[in-house]
């Protein structure tokens, strides 16, 4: 695993994410490596009627290259998730949606875990939201904080700290500031910046550009195209955060290689697709977009 972060941005300054950044900042894999040695991630999230927001992420971390990945999830959507591929490993949780009393399971899985990923498919039940809090203030693995989960620490923004990035898309972004983001790229990565350096964690805000910031340093990422607004495609972004994570990556590096890789997935799979691009496409051309990348 990497022990440095590559930095192509000087402080103060703006840069696109480039392939380079992405290949030197991946862990390359000695030759004795070992399961677990590169990753193990725990995605939270799923409801009675939402099952695919964690599947995705799940899946998307796997062919990212995290070693193993376990979803924890209300049981209807864990058993169907079980049957989504082998390779993925379910937890189910009694009930239709997690709340409190699921705390300290899921901080028990997280143990065994070197980074979460949390909030697809949650829903926005209130016991569901304090149980996002409860465990965020007891959790201390780097953690990947998307969809419903972001609506739960916009309550409680003291939650945050520097382990964890967000990834809202423009709508979550004004629930979390009650400021929309400028489509004037400048005032928008300036908006990203002050947020992040006020709640000292790292943030991806998606949009037509990714801004990218850890308060210090910003990046902006051009890879992705706008086939891409399909339900689904921030959780595979959630599940390229996660994994890079888990494989040892800093927060601000984990969010730009992954901006990276979601989008340049992206632009290859509607290359077959068009239009017609689905979240699920994107998975099969994570490792095509990796090894475009890798070499």
């Amino acid at each position: 695993m990497p022990t440095k972060e590559p930095s192509p941005f000087r402080v103060g300054s703006v840069r696109y994410i480039s392939r380079g950044f992405v290949r030197k900042s991946y862990p390359e894999r000695p030759a004795w490596s070992h399961k677990g040695d590169f990753g193990r991630l725990l995605v939270v999230g799923g409801s009675r009627r939402y099952s695919g927001a964690p599947a995705l992420a799940a899946l998307a971390a796997l062919r990212s290259g995290c070693d193993l990945v376990t979803v924890a999830a209300p049981e209807r959507a864990a058993n169907i998730i079980a049957s989504f591929s082998p390779d993925l490993i379910t937890e189910p949780i009694t009930g239709n949606c997690l709340n409190n009393w699921h705390t300290r399971s899921v901080l028990e899985m997280a143990k065994q875990a070197d980074a979460v990923v949390l909030g697809g498919g949650l829903g926005r039940r209130p016991e569901t939201m304090t149980f996002v809090q409860n465990l965020l203030a007891r959790l201390d693995k780097p953690c990947v904080i998307d969809a419903d989960a972001i609506h739960a620490v916009s309550a409680n923004k003291k939650l945050l700290g520097g382990s964890f990035i967000l990834t809202p898309h423009s709508g979550e972004f004004l629930t979390l500031t009650d400021h929309e983001p400028s489509q004037n790229i400048k005032e928008r990565l300036e908006q990203a910046r002050l947020f992040s350096s006020h709640m000292g964690c790292a943030i991806l805000l998606k949009g037509h550009i990714d801004v990218i910031s850890d308060g210090k340093s910003v990046a902006l990422n051009r890879t992705g195209i706008p086939f891409m607004t399909k339900g689904g495609t921030g959780d595979i972004l959630a599940g390229i955060c996660g994994a890079l994570l888990a494989m040892g990556l800093e927060p601000f590096g984990a969010a730009c290689s992954a901006a990276y890789i979601n989008g340049l997935a992206g632009d290859l799979a509607s290359r077959e697709f068009g239009p017609g691009l689905l979240a699920s496409d994107l998975i099969s051309f994570i490792p095509r977009a990796l090894k475009s990348i890798l070499g």
